[in-house]
């Protein structure tokens, strides 16, 4: 339970990403917290200059945004409730049987009043202050009503409040951004501020033509472009940006140019770079057009960040989602994901496909003998096996316990003959240190246009592994 909370916390904060504007990473905090972290709603009040509070971003009720979106409060608004609140850790919890009687603030939802222990209560509060990175206070985030109706516990807390560390940081940085895109604005007017600006900046940085004989050139480059891709000024400067990205499919750059000149920027990106030292990087960040005035072309600005780390954390989650954790194969859902391809390209060619079901005999016998550490090692010696008979392009799954399946597409009965003779000979073979003799039943059950669940083929293959393991007994 815990791993997937984390994994919802990170695939939520990972959405307050580098590049967005300030509006913009307001509004993801809240649909952030609603959608990620199990609150049914979150509102945002961002601290004005003044000191004063305002409601910038609502999420989770369309009432509580026509109620609160837009109002201002005093500076003070929170502390009253503060003296009254738990605290837990960062967090600051109101019960509202503390509240004076008859006082209420703010907006209420109109929710039926339990009686359970612990259970959420219409008029409790629970707010996370947002802290910049030098611990100025940005904001101040409220939710309400948990997804299990009860007052959040430990863990929900430790997520709750590490997600608004995140979000404060986050919110800091897209002020700094904003800050950053109006001094972009004033190009003409202020070179020497934007110079500063430019150089200065802790993000990469470049300006390239967008116009003229020379669009897609690089112009300029700060010291931390450099850093990040490895190359020196003298090596960018003149140099085609397109000569270092690598399009993730046909057509990106160009549906991200015609993007930009769309509309008004500044408009996200992730893309890979390659790097001096040889190695792809991947780079996310902002593009905008900067108008540089009457009879002038337009350039373009970019500010980019290594996200190298998060796109391997997010394809490595992406890996655990549908491949097994002991033997690497394709889990039952991957597993589905394919066979929903198979069968929409055997609907279309009229060609059919073979599921195979394997179940492995005596296995038993090695995890009673040997342990179940022995018998993991076994199991991913075999998982290579399979791999290895395949064809190429097939699906070796692992289903459970010594059960695989394997889905090849496209098969006729010779190849498919041969490729139960394969396997069967591939496990067939003595495991390393291990005397018992295993060897696998396979049964077969047939993709064709005609077909539509998966689950009733895998029950097909399995009834005819069955038969074929009694006709072996027999």
């Amino acid at each position: 339970m815990r791993l997937t909370a984390v994994r919802r916390l990170y695939e939520v904060s990972a959405r307050m990403g580098a590049g967005r504007s300030l509006a913009e990473t307001l509004q993801a905090v809240v649909d952030g917290v609603v959608n990620g972290l199990g609150f049914g709603i979150a509102v945002l009040n961002l601290r004005q200059p003044d000191g004063k509070f305002e409601v910038i971003a609502v999420a989770g009720s369309p009432e509580a945004k026509e109620a609160l979106l837009g109002t201002v409060s005093a500076a003070d608004i929170f502390d009253a409730e503060f003296k009254i609140a738990d605290q837990w850790g960062g967090l600051r919890f109101v019960p509202h049987e503390r509240l004076p009687e008859g006082e209420v603030v703010g907006w209420v939802p109109d929710v039926p009043v339990s009686s359970e222990p612990d259970a959420w209560h219409p008029l409790d509060a629970l707010f996370a202050p947002l802290y910049s990175s030098d611990g100025e206070l940005v904001g101040m985030l409220a939710v309400d009503l948990p997804e299990d109706q009860r007052r959040p516990g430990p863990i929900h807390r430790e997520l709750l409040e590490i997600f608004a560390t995140q979000a404060g940081l986050a919110i800091d940085k897209a002020r700094l951004t904003d800050q950053l895109l109006a001094e972009k604005a004033r190009l003409e007017a202020s070179e020497t501020t934007f110079r500063l600006v430019f150089e200065g900046a802790g993000n990469g940085m470049a300006t390239l033509a967008f116009e003229g004989p020379d669009a897609g050139r690089i112009l300029r480059v700060n010291d931390a472009f450099c850093r990040i891709t490895g190359y020196d000024q003298s090596q960018l400067i003149g140099s085609r940006m397109l000569d270092y990205l690598q399009d993730e499919d046909a057509g990106q750059t160009q549906r991200e140019r015609d993007q930009l000149s769309s509309g008004p920027g500044p408009h996200r990106f992730e893309r890979r770079f390659l790097r001096a030292d040889g190695n792809h990087i991947w780079l996310g960040g902002t593009a905008a057009i900067v108008d540089q005035g009457k009879d002038q072309p337009g350039i373009l600005l970019i500010q980019i960040d290594d996200i190298t780390a998060r796109k391997d954390a997010e394809r490595e989650l992406q890996h655990h989602a549908g491949h097994d954790p002991l033997t690497g194969l394709a889990n039952r859902r991957l597993l589905q994901h394919r066979f929903d391809a198979v069968l929409q390209r055997s609907r279309q060619s009229g060609r059919r496909g073979v599921l195979l079901f394997c179940d492995l005999n005596h296995f038993k016998q090695v995890n009673d003998r040997y342990g179940h550490e022995a018998g993991d090692r076994a199991l991913r010696e075999i998982a290579e096996r399979l791999l290895t008979e395949v064809r190429h392009g097939d699906t070796v799954a692992r289903l459970g316990g010594d059960e695989f399946a394997i889905l090849a597409e496209e098969i006729d009965d010779d190849d498919l003959t041969a490729l139960i003779r394969r396997l069967e000979e591939s496990i067939r073979r003595p495991l390393t240190g291990i005397d018992v003799p295993v060897t696998t039943s396979i049964g077969t059950a047939a993709v064709t246009p005609l077909s539509t669940d998966l689950d009733e083929l895998l029950r097909t293959a399995d009834h005819a592994m069955y038969q074929a393991k009694n006709r072996t007994r027999s």
